[in-house]
Formats: structure tokens, C-alpha cells, sequence
């Protein structure tokens, strides 16, 4: 796609719009074709009159000319963050306009292309605006589906709920376990697998039991209280035995968790799941573990790289249970062999365990993933939103509640991410992470902490993604947990 920009340098505003209407596309702005041609050309132009900046899109595609338009009032643009927020905003809708009017298809999140879409009900909500009115919103000026706004809005709900709960100095705490038994098909996270980097695991542990030991001094010496913890990766159950329960015991001696709610361990992969371990996760104080089976279907498993089969799933419920904790699952819609029957299936089965916590996630299409290397067959779009409607109907009647979701980019039809859970069981991590609601602080390969300021500016300090490079670093440990004293400091002082 040829895109040529008048007026504005918006780029990445234009690029979202593009990566949602036209997927396949790529954008080019070398606009050296003549307008009439086979091209698929875009002209973006910001203009501004006595009372509104307008955004215009014109779309030539095929011999046809569509256009979109979209104004704001020149008296909203107050600061320049409101300025490059609005004006941004009227790019977006009115390439978003004229992309329906060429497409002739409209997705259910209209021209939302942000990571965290019940930020927008949030705000709405905490301005007085009712459940209704900020719904009605996100489809009046977003043009998002009612379903979305309806679960966006109860979202929200759930994360404002936990907002007046949170104090000054309330932090979460994640530490990031980057090993796997193997590498699933769909798999973009940074993650070794213990196959291949067994040898790296006994290094990486001890780097981490020293940061974790840096991290608790600077916790106790700024007086901050850890309100969650959760433990992921990867996938934790995937060190050895001693290894997991040498990161337990040093978390459990090293922090005061008597102000953390909540306790999660991602044990993620059924097959790493064994009584000797959920009874190491329960003896340091963790409630809830993360079973995620993704498919209860034996041949999508194997699409997709898995080596557990549906009865270790059921075999792991049964040990999660025995140990009386409660229960996170992930299923996954759109995965390569699946239909909505199969997704259906995996659903009322995992219902039929009774989760306090089910996340529905949609598959996302990552370059560096195996289905896009070999290019696997997948449900198409279609397929895909009748598996989340499905989903939706089947758990809202169970009783569960929507509280947090996330979009990512590459989803199959551009769906969402969606967090259910039994009303009292709300993900309180998960929201924090999501909605940045506090400041998290992160250990291990991986980990990003974020540092929230009560005005809302975050600051983020990144570790070494892979175990190696974490392992070689270990000696900027001090420095990076001063780093990350003096950005807490700074944040308390705004």
C-alpha cells in the first residue's frame, strides 16, 4: 500500500489503522504512483480551520475513491499531550472511515487498536458516567461492536474495584521462569527449552536468588508493601525440583508477603505438573496455580507442538485440587486443526473442572512461530468469532464475569485476549499488570518492572531476555535495583 502523509508525521497512528483493515498489506511511502492506477493508494491529510483540525482519508483502490473525515475542536487541544492524543485520534478515525466504506467490512473493534481497551471505559467511568453511557461511548465514537463495550465496560468495573483497594507503596511482584519442556508451535515468548539448556538452569537460579535478595532490600528499605506475587515464565514447573523450590523458599524468606492477597504460580504445561511440585508451591505460600491446557483435543496438541494429552490435564486439575488451591485455565481460539465444534468441546470440558480463573486468548500470528514459518493451515475469521461467542455465552451463563482483557497485534481476526473469572476470583496480577494500576516489580529472564507514578507516568527497566544473557549480567544486578530505587523515589516525589 502506498501512503502518502500531508499535514502530519502520525506514521505509527496511520500504520495501526492499516494493520487492522488491510492486514495483508505493507505500508510504502514512496508515492511516486499515479493516482488511477491498480495500486491500493492512501492519502492522509491533517488540516486545520478557525474552529477544528480535520482529518481526511482518501482511499484509490480499483478504480474507486473512498473517503473518510473526522474533526476535533481546536479549543480540546490544550498541552501538547492532548494535542498528539486528539490529533492522532481524528487520523485514525478518518483512514478508519474510509477503510470500512472500501472494505465493506467493519471489525468488532472498530477503530480501537490500542493494547488496553477498557482504559477508555475507565475514564468514562470515573468521570460519573454510568455502565450504560460509557458503553454506548465506545460504540458511538469508536464504532466498537456492543458485545466488546458491554465486556469492556464490566472490565473496567473490575479494575476500578481493585484501584480503591490500592495504597500508596502497593507493588506487585513478578518473577520470570524462561524455560519450557519445549517450544509450542504459536510460541513467541522468550523461552528456552530444558532439553537443550538444561545446563543453563543451576546458573540462572543462583543470579536470580541474588536479585531477589537485592529486590527485597530495596522493598523493605522504601517501605513498600507487595500486595500480589506471580510467578511465570515459560513455565516455572519446568525446573527441577530443588531449583523451584530453592526460588520458593528464598521469595518466602527474603519478602513479608503477609499484605499479598494473592499468590500465583504458572504451571502452565500439564505435563511438567507433579504432586512433589503443587506440594512445593503450596509449602511457600502460593494459592493459585495456572493450568493451561490451551485444547482439550488430542489432535490440536499435536498441531501445536504439545506433548501432554487430555487426561494429564485432568490428572493435573486432580493434584491442584489436592493441595487446595485455586484454579487458573487458558484455552485458545483459532489454533491450527481446530473448528468451533473442537473449541467448544475444549471449553465445556474445562468448565466441567470447575477453574475459579478462565482466560480465553485468541491465537496471535507471530513472525518467529513455527505455524508462521511453515505457513499452517488456521481457522479463518469467521470460525474464530464463533468460537469467543461461544465462549462468551457459555461462561457468562456459568457465572463468570469478564474482568481484564488485552488485544495484541497479528490476532486471527483481530480478537481479544479475555480474563473470566467467579465473582471474588478476579486475577489481581493480572489487572495490575494490565491496567497499571501500581507499580510492578520484576525478577528473573524477561522481566520488565513498570513504575507507576500516581500521575500516571511509567517508567520501565527491562532484564536480560534469555538465560544466558541474564546469567552473564548478573553483576548489574545492584546497579539495576538502584536504578530502579531512584525511579520509585522520583515517582513518590511527583
Amino acid at each position: 500500500m502506498k501512503l502518502k502523509l500531508t499535514g502530519h508525521g502520525y506514521k505509527y497512528a496511520v500504520e495501526q489503522i492499516l494493520l487492522s483493515m488491510f492486514p495483508g498489506e505493507k505500508p510504502e511511502y514512496s508515492f511516486d504512483t499515479v493516482i488511477g492506477s491498480c495500486e491500493l493508494i492512501v492519502e492522509s491529510v491533517l488540516s486545520y480551520g478557525a474552529v477544528y483540525a480535520q482529518g481526511t482519508t482518501v482511499i484509490h483502490c480499483g478504480g474507486k475513491v473512498y473517503r473518510g473525515v473526522a474533526r476535533v475542536g481546536l479549543k480540546r487541544l490544550s498541552n501538547k499531550l492532548l494535542t498528539d492524543r486528539f490529533l492522532q485520534r481524528v487520523v485514525k478515525q478518518s483512514f478508519f472511515r474510509a477503510a470500512v466504506k472500501c472494505t465493506g467490512t467493519q471489525p468488532v473493534w472498530g477503530s480501537l487498536t490500542g493494547i488496553r481497551p477498557a482504559k477508555l471505559a475507565s475514564a468514562a467511568l470515573e468521570s460519573g458516567a454510568s455502565e450504560k453511557s460509557a458503553s454506548n461511548m465506545l460504540s458511538r465514537e469508536y464504532y466498537v461492536s456492543k458485545e466488546r463495550a458491554d465486556m469492556c465496560v464490566r472490565a473496567a468495573g473490575a479494575a476500578l474495584d481493585l484501584k480503591k483497594k490500592i495504597k500508596p507503596g502497593d507493588v506487585a511482584l513478578y518473577v520470570g521462569i524462561p524455560f519450557c519442556p519445549t517450544r509450542c508451535a504459536y510460541c513467541s515468548f522468550v523461552s528456552n527449552s530444558v532439553e537443550k539448556s538444561h545446563g543453563l538452569i543451576e546458573p540462572f537460579v543462583e543470579v536470580l536468588l541474588r536479585e531477589i535478595r537485592a529486590m527485597s532490600d530495596l522493598v523493605s528499605e522504601l517501605g513498600l508493601r507487595v500486595i500480589t506475587v506471580y510467578i511465570g515464565g515459560g513455565t516455572p514447573t519446568a525446573l527441577p525440583d530443588a531449583a523451584l523450590e530453592s526460588v520458593m523458599a528464598t521469595l518466602q524468606s527474603s519478602f513479608d508477603f503477609s499484605g499479598a492477597g494473592e499468590y500465583t504460580v504458572e504451571a502452565g504445561r500439564p505435563d511438567t505438573i507433579t504432586p512433589n511440585k503443587l506440594g512445593i508451591i503450596s509449602k511457600y505460600g502460593a494459592g493459585r496455580v495456572s493450568v493451561n491446557p490451551q485444547s482439550m483435543s488430542g489432535h490440536v496438541l499435536s498441531a501445536i507442538g504439545r506433548r501432554h494429552t487430555p487426561e494429564d490435564v485432568l490428572n493435573a486439575v486432580h493434584f491442584v485440587r489436592q493441595n487446595k488451591m485455586a484454579l487458573n485455565m487458558d484455552i485458545i481460539s483459532g489454533l491450527p486443526r481446530d473448528d468451533p465444534e473442537g473449541f467448544g468441546s475444549t471449553l465445556d470440558a474445562v468448565l466441567g473442572l470447575n477453574p475459579e480463573n478462565i482466560t480465553v486468548h485468541t491465537l496471535s500470528l507471530k513472525k518467529g512461530s513455527r505455524i508462521m514459518l511453515e505457513g499452517t493451515e488456521l481457522p479463518d475469521g469467521a470460525d474464530v468469532a464463533a468460537m469467543l461467542g461461544y465462549a462468551s455465552r457459555k461462561l457468562s451463563g456459568g457465572g463468570y464475569r469478564p474482568y481484564y482483557l488485552y488485544r495484541q497485534k497479528f490476532t486471527s481476526g483481530g480478537f481479544e485476549n479475555t480474563g473470566w473469572s467467579l465473582p471474588g476470583y478476579e486475577g489481581v496480577y493480572n489487572i495490575c499488570m494490565m491496567e497499571e494500576l501500581c507499580t510492578v516489580l520484576a525478577l528473573g529472564g524477561g522481566g520488565v518492572t513498570k513504575i507507576v507514578s500516581p500521575g500516571g507516568k511509567i517508567e520501565r527497566i527491562f532484564n536480560a531476555k534469555y538465560p544466558r544473557e541474564y546469567i552473564i549480567r548478573a553483576d548489574r544486578i545492584t546497579e539495576k535495583a538502584g536504578k530502579i530505587k531512584e525511579e520509585i523515589q522520583n515517582a513518590i516525589s511527583i
